[in-house]
């Protein structure tokens, strides 16, 4: 075999071999087209600032403070009740899984609901308050999210079977770094609930999606407008009571809150489901928080409301976190809410 014949053959055989790569790289693009979900069609988007006040003269020198800000997006042939989502540790946890994949954003858009994310006054992307604060580093405060968002009930230690990608480094990055300053006062409560009130009368009935600390601002939120259809709380940690009907302990920044009877029924005209996790008893106080939700749910019904308790696991899901529409299986946790709202006609188009 001359060199020049086995110049050429090898030549060959590299060609063949590229065509291979480029033909493999090509038909895996192609799945990946075919595999991803289809686009989502928005007919409008937007923001805005709602409630707040204004500090000073507004000729001369003021300063527009606590007010709340909302993102929002409207998918085309929307359904008639919007979801405002509400995090009281950072909005993110809304827009996609720890790992990157899809979140109840998109998720609840592909469904035709206008979604709106919420941050209340003083955090988030609505931080300019009308009060005095400060900030220190809290070393250590990423361990402590990964034992109050029940990831484990000592870090590094993943419970097992959790639903957080424990495996994936980036993912405890981002979660690490979710988190903003947050107020958990009963006066940043009320604040926060006077500018939701504001936002839910502007934009109409709508669900309350909310998790932890943001399930009592929006409970709260309920008795200063007619424009919450419902809300589920996602391991809410605060409730409200009729006066002389709560759990007897001292009021801390979660609650609770015992309010007249009369403005307690206010609570009894639309449905509310509080939904819990896995791994409650072995992780920060959620047994508590778990017992507290419970009692809420027996006065909301006591006085012909419709309240419900409901835990993933007996709907089959294991290893939810703190955080469950944010975890690996957060699909089947959004069609357990499909279900719900479905069952109380907030589905509607």
């Amino acid at each position: 075999m001359t060199k020049w014949f086995e110049h050429r053959l090898s030549v060959g055989l590299l060609s063949a071999a590229a065509i291979a790569v480029i033909a493999t790289g090509v038909a895996s693009a192609q799945k990946a087209r075919e595999t991803a979900p289809p686009p989502i069609s928005i007919q409008k988007q937007g923001s805005f600032a709602v409630g707040g006040t204004v500090l000073g003269d507004p000729d001369t020198r003021s300063l527009h403070c606590d007010h709340g800000y909302v993102d929002y997006e409207i998918p085309v042939n929307p359904r008639k009740i919007n979801l405002v989502m509400w995090h009281s540790a950072a909005a993110t946890a809304w827009l996609n899984r720890w790992d990157g994949g899809e979140g109840y954003q998109s998720i609840f858009l592909r469904r035709g609901f206008p979604v709106y994310i919420w941050d209340g006054p003083q955090v988030g992307r609505a931080n300019w308050g009308c009060t005095e604060s400060t900030y220190k580093p809290g070393i250590g405060r990423d361990q402590g999210n990964f034992t109050a968002w029940r990831f484990g009930a000592k870090y590094p230690d993943f419970f097992e079977g959790t639903q957080f990608p424990k495996d994936n480094k980036e993912a405890w990055n981002q979660a690490s770094r979710a988190r903003y300053l947050e107020f958990d006062t009963l006066e940043n409560v009320q604040l926060q609930s006077d500018a939701a009130a504001k936002l839910f009368d502007r934009i109409g009935p709508s669900v309350a999606l909310t998790n932890s600390a943001g399930g009592l601002r929006a409970i709260v939120t309920a008795l200063k407008t007619n424009n919450i259809a419902g809300i589920v709380m996602y391991e809410n940690v605060g409730y409200v009571y009729p006066q002389g009907e709560g759990p007897g302990t001292p009021p801390n920044g979660f609650g609770p809150i015992e309010v007249p009877l009369e403005e307690f029924k206010k609570l009894t005209k639309f449905p509310m489901q509080m939904v819990w996790g896995d791994n409650i008893e072995k992780a920060g106080n959620y047994a508590n928080s778990y017992k507290l939700s419970v009692l809420f749910a027996e006065k909301v019904n006591k006085y012909g409301g419709h309240a419900q308790v409901f835990k993933l696991t007996d709907a089959g899901l294991k290893g939810n976190t703190h955080i469950p529409f944010a975890d690996m299986n957060n699909v089947a946790v959004a069609d357990l809410l499909s279900k719900f709202l479905a069952e109380h006609g907030l589905d509607k188009r």
